[in-house]
Parts: C-alpha cells; structure tokens; sequence
C-alpha cells in the first residue's frame, strides 16, 4: 500500500477537492487520478483489463464521489426540477431513481444525470462532468419559483459487479436484496448515514451508495471492503471496457452541449407532449420534426487489439471524405473486437455500412453494427432474467 509520502508524488493542488474516500484509494492502491467535477478521482489501481474482469467476475469498489449531487428543495421543487429536464417526471414516484437529461435552450445536451427523489419536494441531480449547479442556480434566479439550490454534503461510492448483491447483504441484511432496480432508500451502517440506489455506471448488477457525512468516508470504505473480502472484492475504477460494452454515454466525449438527444438515441427520454414546460422545450419539438444531420452508432473496428482507449476523436471516413469521428473505442478482451461509439452522418448509419476510420498514420476497415454491443437488453444490470 502507498504511504502518505508517495502520494505527495501525484503533485496534488488545493485548487481540486479530494472525495472523503481519497486516503483510502491511495491506501489501497491507486496509482493516478484525473479530475472531474474539480475534483480528484482515481484512475488507475493497475491493470485495467484485470479491472475488467474483477467487475463482470466479482466485484469493485468505486471512489465516485465526483458524481456531485445538486440538491432542490423547497415548495417549487418539483415543478422545478421538471423545468430542468425533458423526462416527464410526474409519474417519478418518492423513492425512485431516473436517468435523465438536461438541455439548454438549443436542445444541446448539457447534462445526463441521474435523479434521485427523496421526498415530495426533495430532488437529487447527481452529475456526470459539468458545472450543473450554477446552471440551476442561475436558472432559479428569474423562474419566479421558491426553490433552495445547493450541493449538499453527499459524497457516492459504486459497489458493482455479480457479487455486489451478496456483499450488500453482508453489509445490510437481506432485506436489501428487496430494493429494486433504479430505486432508493434511506440507511445507515453501524451510525453512518447513507442513501442507498439500485443504481451505477458499470452496466453490470450494481448498487450506489450516497455517504451524508463526508467525516465518515475513510470508516465507510474500510467496513465495505472488510464486508466483501469472501466475496474477492477489489478496490477499483470505473470500467471503460465495459461501459463501451454498455454502450453508456460519456459526456465531453460521446456527447456535449453540441448534441442534442436525438443523436444519441435518447429520445424515449424526451417528452415533448406533456403539458409542463422545459427549457429547450421548443428546440426539441423543432429536431423532432425536421430529423437530425447525424447519429451515434456502434462501430466493430478490425486490426490488431487496441492497447488503450483513445485519447482523441478519431476521423471515420467513407471513401476519401470524412462523415463522423470516433468518439470512444476499446478493446473488449471477452468479445475479442475492438468496439467503438462513433457519431457519423446520418446517411451511413445503416447496420453493416462499411467505413475507415483514420487512426494517426493509418486506416482501419469497421463496420456499423447494433449496440450495445453485450447484453443488449440490460438484463443483467436490472436483475431481470
């Protein structure tokens, strides 16, 4: 395990926050960290393919505290909150989780969070990379709404992969094992308190754990990690391998202010018709009905295994001229292919269109083909059978 003096080494700022859970990371192995949401989360606890398998075979323990939390309160809250997002929430029971998105007044796509209702007038936003809270804040300032806007003291962790269930009940009792997909509940562990959600960014069976005391984050992932030693639990990072696999989003880099939902086939999250008003509202009834210029598709890329992801958007090309880019690609070890989201003209979309992509000095033959690229239906992820 790493000293404190070895982690000095990782030149860290007082500019960037570190997550509750940041001496333990170090403590148990992380060897680097990028910053998200300005704030420091770890990236490496070595071998990411042996990451990979720890997550689809076991299970993983994530510092995810980066996912910050914008919290809405007050009289206003729901209607607020519904303002925000083009999801129709009137049917977001207390209690629920929902994946939704945030757009501006353009449809682009700012935000892809997920929403956790804690009460009537009680909404949790908790973000994917981007400055979420000032919109909101700035927002509330002339929606003539009585809204409370603020990022409370709550730091996640994600407990993923087929054993998580088993080490959750070894942590909670059985009756967790009630909690359902996309749902919440309020908990504590040994005085710690905690919000609870059937919910990650793994693609695989998983849970969320919401710390509501940041005191507590070292106490916390040592008693979860105490919990899933006989179940071959490892300290780890989120899986680029997997959630390719998944086909889930990564904002900044399969999607940005620059997109809308419509591109990124999300349009079973864009309500156009309910009677509520959203910002981008107008934008998106207009997208809807002229269609979109281009779309996001998986691509199966040929040639040797990629060695890590990209680092930068790759041009995809029809013939000599350039119709979209890469925007993420791996080498999925249990598929044996090199998989890739691509956003790419919208007239070369069809399944098992032929195209290049231009990577450095070279072009690699793919091909369009259906995605996600594993487990299509989410069924593992969900518990279904």
């Amino acid at each position: 395990m790493m000293t404190n003096k070895q982690s000095s080494d990782f030149g860290f700022g007082t500019q960037i926050r570190k997550s509750p859970y940041f001496d333990a990371t170090v403590r148990w192995g992380a060897k680097a960290f990028s910053v998200y949401n300005h704030m420091y989360i770890p990236r490496d606890f070595g071998d990411p393919v042996q990451n990979y398998w720890n997550l689809i075979n076991d299970a993983i323990l994530c510092d995810v505290a980066v996912e910050r939390q914008v919290e809405i309160t007050g009289p206003d809250a729901a209607e607020f909150t519904q303002l925000l997002t083009s999801r129709d929430l009137s049917n977001c029971a207390i209690g629920q989780c929902k994946y939704v998105i945030i757009t501006n007044q353009d449809g682009g796509i700012l935000n892809d969070p997920v929403l956790l209702r804690l009460g009537e007038n009680h909404f949790w936003l908790s973000l994917a990379d981007n400055d979420i809270l000032l919109w909101a804040q700035g927002v509330a300032v002339n929606s003539g709404l009585n809204v409370n806007i603020c990022e409370p003291d709550v730091s996640p962790l994600q407990l993923q992969g087929p054993k998580s269930g088993e080490i959750m009940k070894a942590l909670f009792g059985d009756d967790v094992e009630a909690l359902k997909y996309y749902w919440l509940r309020e908990m504590e562990l040994d005085g710690i308190p905690l919000i609870i959600s059937r919910t990650g960014w793994s693609s695989e069976l998983g849970y969320e754990i919401y710390l509501r005391d940041s005191e507590y984050g070292d106490q916390l992932w040592e008693k979860i990690m105490q919990a899933g030693k006989p179940y071959n639990l490892k300290p780890g990072h989120t899986s680029s391998i997997r959630r390719i696999e998944g086909a889930m989003l990564s904002y900044h880099a399969d999607m940005d202010i620059s997109n809308n939902p419509f591109e990124l086939g999300l349009d079973r999250l864009i309500n156009i018709d309910i009677d509520a008003n959203f910002i981008g509202k107008d934008a998106l009834k207009k997208i809807a009905n002229e269609g979109v210029k281009q779309k996001q598709v998986g691509l199966i890329i040929e040639g040797s295994a990629f060695a890590s992801p990209n680092t930068v958007f790759w041009p995809v090309m029809f013939e000599d001229k350039v119709i979209g880019k890469v925007t993420s690609a791996i080498y999925s070890p249990r598929l044996d292919k090199n998989i890739a989201l691509a956003m790419i003209d919208v007239k070369f979309t069809d399944i098992g269109t032929t195209l290049n992509v231009q990577i450095d000095n070279d072009r690699a033959l793919a091909k369009v083909v259906e995605k996600p690229f594993y487990d299509p239906k989410k069924k593992i992820a969900s518990g279904s059978s």
